[in-house]
């Protein structure tokens, strides 16, 4: 079996959302970081949308589940038992290749809702430790947005004008301001007017235009990160000590090699982390690497998404040169309510783009077709152009029986255990997904919308793999500490969403990335003798 003939400062596994950041911020400080990525480079021009077949694309080769993709960078996963798919794609920038790059903070009450509903557990820090990695992340990305919403602390001016809300958007307001709802311009990670030398996103590709291999990994490779593909990692290994010294990987041509480095960083998602986790056993950790809490692969948070749809007489648009995903959001619902049958909350997300007409006949987010027959081009025609979608974003709770394993049978391409995800969705999600339903029907009819689709639970939402090597003050209740180091392994750091100990009802990424450069920052100083 080959080593490398280098012994890293950090040996970074996954390319994606936190790795980006990661590498970029420890190369900039001179640390020899290598990456070693499961995927590939994706082209920035992947699946023009002005091509015929795109649409096409994101049903086969370009579906954001992994077992209905299948391209040889990934890996299966059982997914039979549960509702919500987890979805993931393996590349240079990871998921965010298929991102809407909505942008949202949590809130500071995420970090404390223990303190505040008696539920879960507060995190070990504090949305006011984490507001400088927010505010950085925003200026290396050009997070476009407006100042001033008032669900939120006071922000610093954001780097690039809010994009338009669209005609979907301003009559999404109507509604909202009848009612009185809170709604705001989204902060979101599409730079509106060029940035960093990049140009605006106009919506021409099937991709994202604002992941991190368009970003953060351009600026880490120039300071001098390593960075190989198409190399799936298959353990950690430790020596006799307990301490981390690299991991085995299969490289492109299947070859098993070592990668030996001083610190080991996991950023491979809450599905990916965890399975590498549970297939690093030794005499030291039979039971998977760091797990000594039994808690690696438990408490799997998702963000349960409801849709609802409305459907109006004006015509819409859909007109090219938008770029994907939510401009605008309501926060209206998302704090506590004692007068409601539930705890926690929601956000609702106004979607922008309106979908094609392939998406619009196989129903969209919302899944429910427009039926065959005889009325299927009439349905069509007052759907296409003329709707307006709502995703309802709840905020998932922690359950240990919601969990990531290794499936006894099925493998990866390398012989590899893929994960197996048993996740239930819970009576307190549920009845919250009811509520939602109701006030988003309501806000879409205060809208004039003439009439209102939704559905209550959407499969393809696993976009948020979250909680499955949770950060904590205590070992026997936690995995990684509050700057992400293992409990049980001094050199090994978890960067990615797995570290998470509440959800929220915002989409995760700008959290998981501010974490990442605060971990960086541990590393580069009051953690650094780590690296000797």
């Amino acid at each position: 079996m080959p080593n490398e003939n280098d012994v890293a400062d950090v040996l970074l596994i996954g390319a994606g959302a936190s790795g980006g950041a990661f590498a970029w911020s420890l190369a900039d400080a001179g640390i020899n970081v290598v990456c070693l990525e499961q995927g590939g480079w994706a082209p920035a021009n992947l699946f023009p949308i002005s091509e015929p077949d795109a649409q096409l694309h994101l049903q086969t080769d370009f579906h954001p589940d992994p077992s209905v993709r299948r391209l040889p960078e990934d890996y299966p996963v059982n997914g039979k038992d549960t509702p919500i798919a987890p979805l993931m794609y393996n590349a240079v920038g990871g998921s965010l290749i298929h991102w809407g790059s909505h942008f949202p903070r949590f809130h500071p009450s995420d970090f404390r809702v223990k303190t505040l509903d008696n539920v879960a557990d507060d995190w070990p820090l504090t949305y006011e430790e984490l507001e400088p990695y927010y505010d950085l992340n925003d200026r290396m990305i050009g997070v476009s947005g407006l100042k001033g919403d008032p669900a939120y602390p006071p922000k610093t001016d954001r780097p690039c004008p809010p994009l338009s809300i669209r005609p979907a958007g301003q009559a999404m307001a109507k509604g909202f301001d009848k009612l009185g709802w809170h709604w705001w311009a989204s902060d979101t990670a599409i730079s509106s007017v060029p940035f960093d030398g990049r140009p605006p996103d106009t919506g021409g590709f099937l991709r994202s235009m604002a992941s991190a291999d368009l970003n953060y990994w351009p600026k880490a490779l120039t300071m001098g990160a390593k960075l190989k593909t198409h190399a799936r990692v298959r353990e950690v290994i430790i020596d006799a000590a307990g301490n981390a010294t690299g991991a085995l990987y299969y490289d492109n041509q299947g070859q098993l090699r070592e990668q030996r480095a001083k610190v080991v960083v996991l950023a491979c998602n809450g599905v990916g982390t965890a399975r590498l986790l549970l297939n690093s056993t030794s005499s030291q950790f039979p039971d998977g690497l760091a797990n000594s809490s039994g808690l690696v692969g438990k408490n799997l948070m998702h963000h349960p998404c409801g849709v609802v749809v409305g459907v109006f007489d004006e015509w819409l648009g859909t007109e090219a040169g938008n770029p994907r995903g939510s401009t605008m959001l309501s926060q209206e619902f998302y704090e506590t309510n004692p007068n409601n049958d539930f705890v926690r909350g929601y956000d609702l997300q106004v979607l922008g783009a309106a979908e094609a007409p392939l998406g619009t006949a196989l129903g969209g987010l919302l899944g429910l077709r427009v039926p065959w027959g005889s009325g299927h081009h009439q349905e069509f025609k007052e759907r296409f152009g003329r709707a307006v979608g709502l995703t309802i974003m709840t905020e998932d709770l922690p359950e240990e029986h919601n969990r990531v394993t290794l499936d006894p049978e099925l493998t990866d391409s390398n012989g590899i255990p893929a994960p197996k995800i048993n996740y239930t969705v819970s009576d307190n999600t549920n009845r919250m997904l009811d509520h939602a339903v109701d006030r988003g029907t309501e806000v879409l009819e205060a809208a004039g919308a003439k009439r209102v689709l939704s559905s209550h639970l959407r499969r393809n939402a696993g976009w948020h793999l979250l909680g499955t090597a949770r950060m904590g003050d205590d070992p026997a209740k936690s995995v990684v500490d509050r700057w992400g180091r293992a409990h049980d392994v001094p050199n090994l750091f978890i960067i990615d969403g797995s570290i998470f100990v509440t959800g929220a009802c915002v989409n995760p990424t700008t959290t998981i990335q501010a974490l990442a450069l605060r971990t960086a920052d541990y590393i580069k100083g009051e953690g650094r003798a780590v690296l000797e």
